[in-house]
């Protein structure tokens, strides 16, 4: 009788123990594909998905094993080591590579397995995918990293060698476990808290009302995950009490920098404080960063040859890691098919077709298990579908649109997928544009001008108006957004535009006579001089939309930005101080990007010293990192003539 077609009914085996090399049991979920209740006979392959974000959580709100499973493989979900109910104690990422590789080997060795794996996840659970490939696992034979925390010293965690503060509010809130958060057109959700600060069991939703466990199972399962995060800690009820309260302090805390050991709530949670307050303090890229487990670029000659799909987005806090440093350095060392797919996404948001105030239109969003479902098939059950012909790389191109006011709200920029054979583009042309004094930004080299000076109060620094952002609970939007500030979006305090303040320099052309295309890797180099010993630069490119009838003022939306720490300048591993006065060279490397700008359009170059909270800010000291002991004032300068000519430099591609 021939064996029933697909598709296989879903047959769950939950808390399996796996044990670990060093006898360390890690909570796993099992999902098999069965006929009649129980394990379908046979050989199936499997996905895994290793998280910190508690597995049954995780299975709520990531439905990609209800399409694999049926599909005929076996979806494996792990508590990482130290979270949920995992025993050991989290260390970001170290323990993952030799954990991941165990896992690997006892589902190779299983009498359901085929011996091939594959592995899924976004973010941090993209990391424990690079972590299983570096660690070496025979039976890994496909990858499927999403926006995957990578290369942590280079972007993502420092940057340019500042520090990404949404670490502080990953941490704060425990792994994004509790706390509040900003969904991503700005509205506030998180527990309802009493008048004394006290959770009460009802929740704010992302429509504004309020729920109960009672009557949202989602919801029931989300607070129970929080629930765990803080029991998984222990201590007794008053510092449970303190931890389940620190994620309504994210604001406070990122102000009140440096973080001292023992001084907040997170003393009851040691792992975590440690983490957090070496991370804060520790810019150089070494071996802190570079041997955490995850960092590809530094250990190419580790990470296994298995062909792999890696996805980011233009708004993704971990699109620079993914796209400029990842995929071109594995595409060239290794033989396995490598694929990049490029989309205009906020972090782990690809179901979406927008991303802030931008509408890219339906196109822009994928079924990502389906792209899953076919590299599976066909590295893992050896189906011939053609996968390894697709392009090399995907990505949407944004713009085009007519900038009309959607239903929703938001500005509709469109946009359009293309396939190319590389990242960057070769057919891209590297195309400066300079600065001038008078406030243009010119495709010809600056004409003589004096340089530009601003003063930076880290005491007010430039708030954070969209970017490459996650993990921000309750801190900032992520995403497009106009660059203008509204009192009731912290840190803002007034309605101005950025581009209205004193210690931002706005540099930008006259309105384009046609449409310019740029896709790629984007850099400025600066000469720059202080009177502080150390500060920072911080560039954000700008697409200004002239009015129209919608928005009457226009718009001026965020393509991509960076910073640069000055001390950090010539090297990341090496930092040194700089000699008041004196004029040095500085570059900052921004997101990439794959936009048109629009005929009528200006191209917008902002520079400044902050940008906050996206970045922790600069006392200006020179001080040790997280150990600065005051603040001061910094007179900075930006020079713009022949001789020291700053620019952006634009991947310029032909349409």
């Amino acid at each position: 009788m021939a064996e029933p077609q697909s598709p296989y009914e879903i047959v769950e085996r939950r808390d399996v123990m796996v044990r670990a090399r060093d006898g360390v049991e890690l909570a796993t979920n099992l999902y098999f594909p069965g006929r009649d209740g129980a394990p379908a006979p046979g050989r199936f392959p499997a996905v895994v998905r290793r998280t910190p974000y508690g597995k049954d959580f995780t299975l709520r709100r990531s439905m990609f094993w209800k399409r694999l499973t049926p599909a005929g493989y076996v979806v494996v979900i792990q508590d990482v080591r130290g979270r949920y109910g995992s025993g050991g104690r989290w260390r970001p990422i170290r323990d993952d590579g030799a954990d991941g590789a165990d896992l690997v080997a006892w589902i190779a060795a299983q009498p359901w397995s085929n011996g091939k794996v594959g592995t899924v996840g976004t973010s941090y659970d993209g990391a424990t995918q690079h972590a299983i490939a570096l660690a070496g696992a025979p039976a890994l034979a496909a990858m499927i990293p999403v926006d995957a925390m990578s290369n942590p010293g280079w972007f993502g965690m420092r940057n340019g060698g500042a520090f990404e503060l949404r670490w502080l509010s990953w941490v704060l809130s425990l792994g994004n476990a509790i706390g509040p958060v900003l969904t991503p057109d700005g509205r506030r959700t998180g527990p309802v808290l009493d008048a004394e600060g006290r959770p009460t069991g009802r929740w704010l939703m992302p429509d504004g009302s309020v729920d109960t466990p009672e009557v949202n199972p989602d919801l029931a399962v989300q607070l129970a995950a929080a629930k765990a995060a803080v029991d998984r800690i222990g201590g007794g009820p008053e510092a449970r009490a303190a931890l389940e309260a620190m994620g309504e302090h994210i604001r406070a805390a990122a102000k009140a920098l440096p973080l001292r050991p023992m001084l907040t709530e997170l003393k009851h949670a040691p792992d975590y404080e440690a983490w957090l307050v070496a991370a804060l303090g520790h810019g150089e890229n070494d071996g802190f960063w570079t041997d955490m487990g995850n960092s590809v670029v530094d250990h190419l000659d580790a990470w296994q040859d298995v062909p792999a799909i890696h996805v980011t987005g233009a708004y993704d806090s971990w699109g620079a890691s993914v796209a400029n440093l990842s995929f071109p350095a594995l595409t060239a060392s290794k033989g396995s098919p490598q694929r990049l797919l490029f989309g205009p996404w906020t972090h782990g948001q690809q179901a979406l077709s927008y991303a802030g105030i931008a509408e890219f239109g339906p196109d822009a969003a994928i079924d990502m298990p389906a792209v899953q479902l076919r590299w599976f098939d066909r590295w893992l059950k050896g189906e011939a579908n053609g996968a390894e012909g697709d392009a090399p790389v995907r990505i949407f191109v944004m713009g085009g649109g007519d900038g009309h006011r959607t239903p929703e709200g938001r500005l509709f920029v469109g946009g359009r997928w293309i396939d190319e054979p590389a990242w960057p583009l070769a057919r891209a042309e590297s195309t400066p544009f300079y600065l001038n004094g008078d406030g243009r930004l010119t495709r010809t080299p600056p004409i003589p001008a004096p340089p530009s000076t601003y003063r930076f109060d880290p005491r007010d620094p430039v708030p954070t108006l969209g970017g490459n952002i996650s993990s921000q609970r309750d801190l900032t939007l992520a995403g497009a957004q106009d660059q203008v500030c509204r009192p009731d979006l912290w840190p803002c305090t007034d309605d101005r535009p950025l581009a209205e303040r004193r210690d931002v320099l706005v540099f930008e052309t006259e309105p384009l006579a046609g449409p310019l295309q740029i896709i790629g890797p984007i850099t400025v180099k600066l000469w720059i001089s202080s009177n502080a010993p150390d500060t920072d630069f911080t560039a954000k490119l700008v697409d200004v939309w002239p009015p129209n009838a919608d928005f009457p003022d226009g718009v001026a939306l965020n393509v991509g930005d960076g910073i640069r720490r000055a001390r950090f300048r010539d090297s990341l591993t090496e930092p040194s101080l700089m000699e008041p006065g004196f004029i040095y060279e500085l570059t900052v490397e921004l997101y990439p990007t794959a936009l048109v700008f629009g005929a009528g359009h200006r191209i917008r170059l902002d520079i400044s010293s902050s940008n906050f909270p996206r970045f922790d800010v600069n006392p200006n000291t020179g001080e040790p990192l997280n150990a600065n002991t005051g603040w001061r004032v910094a007179n900075n300068t930006v020079f713009h003539d022949r001789g020291r000519p700053s620019h952006i430099v634009l991947p310029v591609v032909a349409l």
